[in-house]
């Protein structure tokens, strides 16, 4: 009757010790990865706790996200330029000027990195917006060289 009860601890041990350890890879960028971007409740949540500001698409292009004063365009492969995973993760945990932090109850941290391959994701195979309100650069005039001196 012993001998069962022993041999339990050493199938499980056996198991463990042949179970592939995580592989832990270090990104020094502070990159998210192995995160499901289309999980169903990150685009719940984006849908309930963001886009009534950023808008569906990310344009911020709503009521509400203009009263506010919402400038980011998601949609815009220039939005996140120069910014981290890490950087959106915490402006997003935190929340950031006017924007309410997503709280640990509403979202758990995958979830939130979710989020951020998700607003990435929004700006995917678009080029990049350049602002209408801001004219071409004209160039200099050149200093007249005439020989009338005019």
């Amino acid at each position: 009757m012993l001998k069962p009860l022993l041999l339990l601890p050493a199938v499980l041990v056996m198991a463990y010790a042949g179970s592939p350890a995580p592989q832990k890879t270090t990104n020094p960028a502070g990159a998210i990865e192995k995160v499901p971007v289309a999980s169903a409740r990150v685009k719940d949540i984006y849908k309930f706790d963001c886009a009534m500001c950023h808008g569906e698409t990310g344009d911020g292009k709503t009521d509400l996200g203009q009263s506010l004063g919402v400038t980011s365009n998601f949609a815009d492969p220039k939005a996140f330029e120069g910014k981290t995973d890490q950087q959106i993760f915490e402006a997003i945990r935190k929340g950031k000027d006017k924007m309410p932090p997503e709280d640990a109850p509403r979202a758990n941290d995958d979830q939130v990195k979710g989020l951020v391959l998700y607003l990435r994701s929004l700006s995917k195979d678009k080029p990049a917006v350049t602002p209408a309100s801001q004219p071409a650069a004209e160039p200099a005039a050149a200093p007249s060289s005439s020989p009338t001196g005019h």
